[in-house]
């Protein structure tokens, strides 16, 4: 192994030298506690540090790292706290999760940490948002991510390279290759001779380097980063290394051949760098031994304050409460529940959407829409036409067809204090970018406090006759997801107000719009900015008879139901908020009547009337008059056929359902 130190003093080289023994002491320490059995789990980057310490050393503090499990010599290079890390790896309160991530699914704003999901590739386009933050604050930043030559092989990677590269952002995306993903060998991964091979299918350079040598890491990621910031470019790094334990030590390392483990034993990065710096009369043996014992006694002291935290006691109330970031009301936007008719104008649905839209891109100079052709094509349902006159490229921005990664790169934006707006163009499509929705813009704010400023515009539904794909109603999905809001307007007031109101709010929400609105309703909506509340249902009409609890399209079927059958008479409650809903609204509509019918265009099994109808049953049972009845969908894909379609719609079977209220 040749090191080359180039310009760095003597002192430089021994600050590097304690920063990569560190967590090589650590680590050897945590694999004695999780012998014991005071830690539940460790995955060892053991022979891999240099990779970790080296690429850290060369970016400044303030720039973000998207690090992976192996990777303590990120956070232990950042100088996060050692006891507080001890707390974390106990699963502590007093860690840097309050007990409720484990090893290094963690990150923290202090310290430009962004703590990865079991799942590894979205790290990838987190990153993306990250560097497009620098890109359009002309920061002269750049952003790095990790990956194993395992998660090389997901989606996310193809994705978060593809845009990287498209939109010009100044990231480095660094393989670690060890050898094995858990107990697969690179031989069964993949066919190309190496990895940084790939970069040139994407348009970047890249470059495959020795993975175990501490100063070959930093100074290449250290020109590397130059790189890309002067170049505003990507750039692909392939490290060299091993794993010298297995995927995490309940896995044990059989499957490696033992002849691997001497080859890589020659190669151990601490051991060599150590040589390096006797040979360069940096450190001497005594010198070495001296520092080897100040990091241990350095690791028994911070272990012994990692031990002094007080034992959990679970609180439901904060448990709850650090679900969402707390939401503050926008002072400029006027709020809203029930549009004043003067001053207002009459409005169709879509066009109330683009007023929203337009409006919060003039307040929020740090909102960014995302989407595929929204720029001058103005998105497939024209919302966005003329926003790039407006606005300008940077801000309003054509995506390649990869939604994972422009969810996870509006939660990258979110980490720099952007907003983010992306558009699926349709709802049905949100299934690709379900994991970034689901695991990680849903779960951050509650792992590690970091909020995700991002809105998704799902346009949804059926009635328009195309198909299963373009069709869905998935709602529901969402629902079931604690961290997210989801809002879906049936009128054109609350469609532009619950849109700011999104906008607005520092957590996910997924805004459904229902397509076969956009051009058939229109409604008195106010001209100015104003906000109408996310969780708290509107009561379209009174009633005695029956009460109708609906949303979305299903709405409008409610109440011409109502108006073809005045000898009945209907309380019809809007939810307009799925998650979280109006419990208080429901509670009061139920009273009102006695006997309630739940509308939705979803389909019936899981969908939201059963999550409503479970609540009544517990909730309000003793102002029941009858079963709680619910119309729905059909229990099949939104067939293509017109005939079929509307035989498939729940509104098809509403008279049968009122009837059976009617009749108790």
């Amino acid at each position: 192994m040749q090191f080359h130190r180039k310009d760095l003093s003597d002192n430089t080289l021994l600050h590097f030298y304690r920063q990569l023994l560190l967590p090589r002491m650590i680590e050897e320490k945590m694999l004695v506690l999780l012998r014991q059995g005071k830690i539940s789990k460790w995955f060892s980057g053991i022979g891999q540090e240099a990779i970790a310490v080296g690429a850290t050393l060369a970016f400044a503090e303030d720039e973000w790292i998207m690090p992976l499990h192996r990777n303590l010599g990120v956070f232990t290079t950042r100088n996060m706290s050692l006891h507080k890390l001890f707390k974390q790896w106990q699963g502590a309160t007093d860690g840097y999760s309050k007990g409720r991530e484990r090893s290094f699914h963690f990150g923290s704003k202090e310290h430009y940490i962004c703590g990865m999901i079991s799942h590894l590739g979205p790290q990838l386009a987190v990153a993306d948002g990250v560097a497009l933050a620098y890109s359009l604050k002309e920061a002269n930043k750049a952003t790095l991510a990790f990956t194993g030559e395992g998660g090389t092989s997901e989606g996310d990677f193809h994705e978060a390279l593809n845009v990287a590269a498209v939109w010009d952002l100044p990231v480095i995306f660094l393989i670690e290759n060890n050898g094995y993903g858990l107990s697969t060998p690179v031989s069964e991964q993949y066919r190309c001779f190496s990895l940084v091979e790939r970069a040139k299918g994407y348009g970047m350079d890249g470059v495959r380097i020795d993975g175990n040598n501490l100063l070959e890491v930093y100074d290449t990621l250290k020109g590397v980063r130059e790189y890309c910031i002067r170049n505003q470019k990507p750039y692909l790094v392939e490290c060299m290394t091993f794993r010298m334990r297995g995927h995490e030590e309940a896995s044990g390392t059989k499957y490696v051949p033992p002849h691997l483990f001497e080859l890589w034993a020659k190669k151990d990065p601490v051991q060599n760098f150590e040589q390096y710096l006797l040979q360069q009369r940096v450190l001497t043996e005594a010198g070495i031994t001296a520092i080897h014992e100040e990091i241990k006694n350095h690791i028994e002291e911070e272990l012994r304050l990692g031990y002094d935290s007080p034992p959990i006691q679970p609180d439901n109330g904060e448990e709850l409460n650090d679900i969402y970031a707390p939401a503050f009301a926008d002072t400029a936007a006027i709020s809203i529940d029930t549009p004043m008719v003067n001053a207002a104008s009459n409005k169709r649905f879509i066009d109330a959407i683009k007023e929203g839209l337009q409006q919060s891109m003039a307040q929020h100079p740090n909102l960014v829409l995302m989407g595929q052709d929204i720029a001058e094509y103005g998105g497939a349902f024209k919302i966005t036409e003329g926003f790039v006159e407006q606005f300008g490229k940077a801000r309003v921005r054509n995506t390649p067809i990869c939604e994972s990664a422009i969810v996870g790169a509006a939660l990258g934006l979110s980490l720099e204090g952007y907003k983010a707006m992306v558009e699926m163009q349709f709802a049905d499509f949100v299934t690709v970018g379900f994991n970034q929705i689901v695991n990680n813009l849903a779960k951050i704010h509650y792992r590690w406090g970091q909020q995700a400023d991002v809105v998704i515009r799902m346009p949804t539904g059926g009635g328009v006759g195309a198909g299963p794909f373009h069709s869905q109603s998935n709602e529901a999905w969402f629902v079931h997801t604690p961290g997210l809001k989801v809002v879906y307007p049936s009128t054109s007031a609350d469609a532009k107000g619950l849109l700011i109101a999104a906008i607005n709010d520092p957590n996910p929400v997924l805004f459904f719009e229902h397509k076969a609105l956009y051009r058939s309703i229109s409604g008195p909506v106010p001209e100015v900015y104003y906000e109408t509340p996310i969780g708290k249902a509107r009561i379209v009409q009174q009633g005695d008879d029956i009460t109708i609890i609906t949303y979305g399209a299903a709405v409008h079927w409610a109440m011409e139901y109502a108006a073809n059958h005045p000898y009945t008479s209907f309380y019809i409650l809007d939810l307009r908020s799925l998650l979280p809903l109006d419990y208080e609204a429901i509670g009061a509509a139920v009273k009102a009547t006695g006997k309630v019918l739940i509308l939705h265009e979803d389909c019936l099994t899981g969908g939201i009337g059963g999550e409503v109808a479970a609540w009544i049953a517990e909730h309000c049972f003793t102002n029941l008059d009858a079963p709680v009845l619910r119309c729905a969908s059909l229990d099949t894909p939104v067939p293509f056929n017109m005939e079929l379609e509307k035989n498939f719609m729940a509104y098809s079977r509403m008279d049968e359902y009122v009837q059976r209220l009617l009749q108790y």
